[in-house]
């Protein structure tokens, strides 16, 4: 109702306004950023047809809804920052218009979280530390509990891995919350053994029933106790479900078997597991480098084409190459493979002037210790045992295959030295046909390795062979080679046969130890109708 004065004058009372959704000094996350919406309400009719309204002084009257009594302005989707909204009632004159304002700050920014520990998969029963960093003067929980944070960094240590996801929350002050289900992977449990005395089982070998259950009834007779398994093999394909990058994008993944499924069968039966990585020996890493425009990746010819042998071979020396390798034996231990035996780990037999090695620095020697040397300092970790396969010849002839036994040694747990009569010619170490003397070329030539890693940490852990390549081999030649190994201090080895079919009766078995004898208890006398016994 509006009061004359004199003179004409109308007097008109400020009409009373109601605002909703937001206040003064207010500060917005982005929970109410996305459905921000201002609603003026007043008591009197049509006192807001004529209002205007600003946002962060831009005509914004065009974008509210006025009804009789309310004003309704929505305000979504606001970028962060300082805002001011500004609504001005006139009245009739002179008198003043009505104005309100809100200064408010929008923060629908989540806040930076980084977990930056555990890096990788963990021991069983061993202590965890959860770590990372996260922006300052948030409130940081784990599963709901308070965590203190220093300096923007935060660290959380348990004395075993957690069991199920920890929820890591950080909220800052606007209420935006960043949020982090840290699962800590867990390696199986390893299993060890006295003595390696284990079969090469290929990809289909372990998938195949009939070639894979005569590998566990040597395990339950005793006679291995350890299986070695192929990882990645001489074609260049992993034969596992492997999550690794690079491998699912040149196609080099074949799930022909399940790696952990397997890992936790043989550990079941208490078998070590070995397994074995076919490293530059790569036909499909090579071509799709190659075809990628990476040819630094391989090994080439004097005259600029990819080096062709063995259907293509990587480059040892290159960092991409080698981590690659480091990352298929990263993934197998973390799934519970007991060892990394690395093969292939040279370069191609042949004349070195044959070669073009593309960023390599020092010899080709020098490169295949320092790829032994990265991949055991990324092992440590997992607590897995770490070897190499290498040539019969590298004990005395290293820079024909750049497998240089001392240095290669100072890396490794053991060396795997394939010592197969079938492959040595005559005359070799004095004897006169190696592939009919099993046991005179084994026992020679494994003093050398024996020599060669003298001084070091590395054991020797032979390959030898139950095939035939032309002279067949039986039981006794089988074990001609085993005695040979026992009689140089050899109690370990590694048997191969490519159609993984292993020779019965060729194998000792493996006695439990017989139990600690006791003092004999003295024997009672005998009743006088008895005799004693012998």
């Amino acid at each position: 109702m509006a009061v004359g004065f004199a003179g004409g004058l109308v007097w008109e009372p400020a009409p009373d306004l109601l605002a909703e959704g937001l206040t003064d000094g207010d500060l917005v996350n982005a929970e109410r950023a996305a459905g921000l919406q201002i609603r003026v309400e007043t008591s009197r009719a049509g006192a807001l047809d004529d209002a205007t309204l600003a946002l962060d002084g831009d005509d914004v009257t065009s974008r509210a809804a006025v009804t009789d009594t309310t004003l309704t302005f929505d305000a979504a989707g606001l970028p962060d920052g300082q805002h001011r909204l500004v609504l001005r009632v006139p009245r009739r004159a002179p008198m003043p218009a009505v104005q309100r304002s809100w200064d408010f700050t929008v923060d629908a920014t989540p806040p930076d979280l980084a977990v930056t520990e555990p890096t990788a998969a963990l021991l069983a029963g061993e202590p965890a530390r959860i770590a990372g960093t996260v922006e300052e003067g948030v409130e940081l929980t784990f599963d709901g509990e308070p965590v203190e944070v220093t300096d923007g960094a935060f660290a959380v240590d348990y004395p075993e891995p957690p069991a199920a996801p920890v929820d890591v929350v950080a909220t800052d002050a606007a209420g935006n919350r960043t949020e982090n289900a840290v699962t800590v992977a867990v390696i199986p449990s390893r299993v060890t053994v006295d003595e390696v005395r284990s079969v090469h089982v290929s990809f289909y070998g372990w998938a195949t029933p009939s070639l894979r259950d005569p590998i566990l009834a040597m395990v339950d007779r005793g006679e291995i106790t350890s299986v070695q398994l192929d990882l990645k093999d001489e074609s260049g394909m992993v034969g596992y479900p492997s999550q690794i990058e690079r491998a699912l994008q040149i196609g080099a993944v074949d799930p022909i078997y399940d790696l952990a499924g397997a890992v936790a069968e043989l550990h079941a039966r208490g078998v070590h597991v070995i397994g074995r990585i076919v490293a530059f020996r790569d036909p499909v890493f090579a071509e799709a480098a190659w075809n990628g425009g990476e040819q630094d990746l391989v090994l080439q010819t004097p005259s600029g084409e990819p080096y062709a042998g063995y259907g293509g071979f990587t480059n040892f020396a290159h960092p991409v190459v080698r981590q690659y390798n480091i990352d298929i034996a990263l993934e197998a231990a973390s799934l519970g493979v007991d060892d990394i035996l690395y093969d292939y780990v040279r370069r191609p037999d042949g004349a070195i002037e044959n070669l073009v090695v593309p960023v390599l620095e020092g010899t080709p020697e020098q490169a295949i210790a320092g790829f032994l040397a990265e991949s055991d300092e990324q092992l440590e970790p997992y607590g897995v045992g770490h070897g190499a396969s290498v040539y019969g010849i590298a004990a005395t002839r290293p820079t024909e295959i750049a497998q240089d036994i001392p240095a290669m040694a100072q890396h490794l747990d053991y060396i795997a030295p394939m010592v197969y009569p079938s492959h040595w010619g005559p005359g070799e170490y004095d004897v006169a046909n190696p592939n009919a003397q099993p046991y005179d070329i084994v026992r020679r030539s494994l003093d050398d390795f024996t020599a060669a890693v003298a001084g070091t940490d590395a054991r020797i852990v032979p390959w030898l062979q139950d095939f035939s390549l032309g002279v067949t081999y039986g039981p006794a030649e089988v074990r001609a080679q085993i005695d040979a190994a026992r009689d140089a201090g050899i109690a370990e080895w590694i048997m191969w046969d490519p159609k993984v079919t292993y020779t019965a009766g060729a194998y000792d078995v493996l006695l439990p130890p017989a139990p600690e004898a006791s003092p004999p208890a003295p024997a009672p006398e005998p009743a006088p109708s008895e005799t004693p016994a012998g």
